[in-house]
């Protein structure tokens, strides 16, 4: 029967030799969670089996190799490559299974983009490549030791035969584990697409050259799973419609490549985007609008009749039902999304669209700071995604009257996950709305879908009737009536003792991306209006501000210089990101983007810092090697940022159970900040007290008396 709200996206459809019960699959995602061998434990289990309690009709668990010893696409990926992986296999299809979910397990081997092991991998091709957005990116150390790309070699004829047979293995065993299907990974420069792609294989033997020959080794993979497993065992495969690259795959070879695939008994196509050497389309990171990949598979439907997935940046239940409705695609594929809100489809399917938690595409949790750094994954977003301690929130034993300094996602977060709980949460906010540095983003070109966290989190304080005192500082006199205080004042813009440095020229990052847009239901009606800066502006920092602010004075047309003292700009952002805004700082875009482009490119000063700012806008920059330049501006924008804490050290002085959050504590990103909250909510309860490292804990041990 279909569901009144979104008849399309809750219809059931055929694959192969079984039924899905609705349109919504999690396309296959690399959680680099199992055990170190490749084995399944609890953490894989509970990750995919709140997708399948969340209403997921089709579940493809991603990234499992079918030989870790030659390639790992990271280093706690899944592995089909032995029979002992079967029980732990078959552990995971039962959990989806019994909360009606369908499900597949992705072979994929990374070829040269192995996290693991670092040194003699292989691909198509012989090459040197230097891929910073991988998970097997060249290791950079912290001295220099001679960076030069990874060298790669060439498989040999009986090396491809090999992982052929490797390959049909694994999909025998995810056969046996009882899952429905198995899913092939030839998208984004993995082992499979180097093969297929003109761009990486430039063979001259039966596997390159010619269209076909490219095609040989997915073909002669699909004829040994269907060897293995026979010829009902539903076997899809996943790839880029568009390679975004020079000499790569473009969309017509893509619907060539649907056709054969579909001759050759391939069950489903899940269309993906990009090759690592591109990172924007393959990650696509905040800049990229909702479903801005949907065309390919809206093209590629047009020329077979087995189901079609797309993919990238898919939101909205509305949207998705929209291009179902209108024949773009068969079934619309989610990842980050039920990284963020596992519980999306059952949201959409009861009409409680606005309780979802909408994935903002920072990449941090689930790729900068995980995978990227051969952690397990996590979320900026969802505590719970790695944590299980925040699955299902155990009841204080004391209800605390607990104060929270401070209404940005660290402080809301403490706040929600406290109250859930069953604390008494105040919030005071020295402004008139809550949000905190997650809305200077809302003026920055690609940057507001940050706004969709924040409004789910203001959502969630009235929802759950958290108090909310705007326009308050607190005293340490106010603050004395709760159990507990937490800090979370955030960072404030450092302000240089150099000449000039008070100049009404000179403003802060803050002041030039305040927003403005008063239709927005929470805006105060006492915000003050953004500072307007002259044409050519130099921006003194290397942080958030920093970034955020050249993006908005770049699309305004500003001639933008940048002064920061480290080697380079935005080292510290997450690389996907990074790839795209240099490319607008050069004038140009992230490949697959359509936005405005800066009219002027950035001038970077590294490496230097300013020395003085004079009254008619000449600014003194300095570089290491103490070389001068003088820069004439209209405006100085300071973006430097340091810690808060300074209310936090006067109630510590006081002697009160206080604790500090976010970049309050330690200047980091939206991950750090709601991480810190959800712990420390976790965390209050009765018997709270400091400990000797000045952290708040409770629930001691029985015969522990302080």
């Amino acid at each position: 029967m279909a569901n009144q709200n979104f008849p399309h996206l809750f219809s059931p459809i055929e694959i192969g030799n079984f039924v899905v019960p609705n349109r919504i699959v999690h396309v296959p995602t690399d959680i680099s969670s199992a055990n170190a061998d490749g084995s399944v434990n609890e953490r894989v289990i509970t990750y995919h089996e709140e997708i399948a309690k969340g209403g997921t009709g089709f579940i493809i668990v991603g990234a499992t190799t079918p030989d870790k010893a030659t390639g790992r696409p990271t280093v706690t990926c899944l592995a089909a490559d032995e029979d002992p992986m079967i029980p732990g296999l078959a552990r995971l299809a039962e959990a989806m299974h019994r909360h009606g979910a369908k499900c597949a397990v992705q072979i994929q081997h990374p070829g040269r983009q192995a996290a693991w092991p670092r040194k003699d991998l292989f691909s198509a091709t012989d090459m040197v490549v230097s891929l910073p957005g991988s998970a097997g990116h060249e290791i950079v150390y912290a001295e220099d030791l001679g960076k030069s790309g990874k060298s790669i070699r060439a498989m040999t004829i009986e090396e491809i035969y090999d992982l052929i047979e490797k390959f049909a293995e694994a999909a025998w065993r995810i056969q046996q584990a009882g899952f429905d299907a198995v899913e092939l990974h030839g998208a984004h420069g993995y082992l499979i697409a180097q093969f297929m792609s003109p761009y990486v294989n430039k063979r001259n033997d039966r596997f390159g050259g010619s269209f076909i020959n490219r095609m040989r080794f997915v073909l002669e993979i699909v004829d040994r799973i269907k060897l293995k497993c026979g010829k009902k065992f539903p076997i899809g495969i996943r790839y880029s419609g568009e390679e975004w690259i020079e000499g790569g795959r473009t969309l017509d070879e893509s619907i060539k490549i649907a056709k054969l695939m579909e001759e050759a008994g391939v069950a489903f196509l899940d269309i993906s985007a990009g090759i690592f050497e591109v990172p924007g389309p393959t990650m696509d990171p905040m800049y990229y609008p909702q479903g801005w990949n949907t065309y390919t598979a809206e093209e590629i439907k047009k020329h077979v009749k087995i189901p079609v997935i797309t993919s990238h940046t898919l939101r909205d239940p509305a949207y998705c039902e929209r291009i179902l409705a209108e024949g773009k695609t068969d079934m619309v594929g989610l990842s980050r999304q039920l990284i963020a809100d596992p519980y999306w489809a059952n949201k959409a399917k009861y009409g409680k669209v606005d309780e979802i938690r909408k994935c903002i595409s920072c990449l941090v949790g689930c790729w900068q700071e995980s995978l990227m750094i051969k952690r397990e994954m996590r979320c900026a977003i969802n505590p719970a995604i790695g944590d299980e301690r925040f699955i299902n929130l155990p009841r204080a034993k004391k209800s605390l009257k607990v104060a929270v300094v401070g209404g940005g996602p660290g402080g809301m977060e403490t706040a929600r996950i406290a109250t859930l709980r069953g604390h008494q949460v105040t919030i005071f906010e020295k402004t008139g709305e809550l949000g905190g540095a997650i809305l200077y983003c809302c003026t920055v070109a690609g940057k507001n879908k940050m706004r969709w966290y924040a409004d789910w989190q203001r959502r969630q304080m009235k929802k759950l009737g958290v108090e909310v005192r705007y326009r308050t500082v607190p005293t340490i006199e106010d603050l004395k009536a709760f159990d507990a205080v937490v800090v979370a004042t955030g960072s404030k813009v450092q302000k240089p003792d150099i000449p000039g440095i008070d100049l009404p020229l000179v403003v802060n990052f803050q002041d030039i991306l305040r927003c403005k847009t008063k239709g927005c239901e929470y805006y105060p009606g006492d915000k003050p209006e953004p500072v307007e800066v002259g044409e050519v502006v130099l921006v003194w920092g290397d942080h958030f501000g920093a970034a955020d602010a050249v993006e908005k004075l770049g699309v305004e047309g500003k001639k933008v210089y940048i002064v920061t003292e480290k080697k380079e700009f935005a080292s510290w952002m997450e690389p996907c990101h990074r790839d795209v805004m240099m490319k607008r700082f050069a004038g140009s875009n992230g490949e697959g983007l359509k936005g405005r482009t800066f009219a002027h490119p950035v001038t970077i000063l590294a490496s230097s810092t300013v020395l003085e700012i004079r009254e008619d806008g000449s600014v003194v920059v300095q570089d290491n090697e103490f070389n001068r330049k003088t820069i004439k501006v209209d405006n100085v924008v300071l973006a430097n940022v340091v810690p808060d804490d300074s209310l936090y050290q006067e109630l510590l002085a006081a002697g009160l159970n206080v604790t500090k959050i976010g970049d309050a504590k330690t200047v980091r990103n939206l991950r750090g900040a709601v991480t810190d909250g959800a712990n420390i909510a976790l965390t209050l309860d009765e018997g709270i007290l400091l400990n000797a490292n000045l952290e708040i804990i409770s629930n001691l041990p029985t015969e522990i008396e302080l």
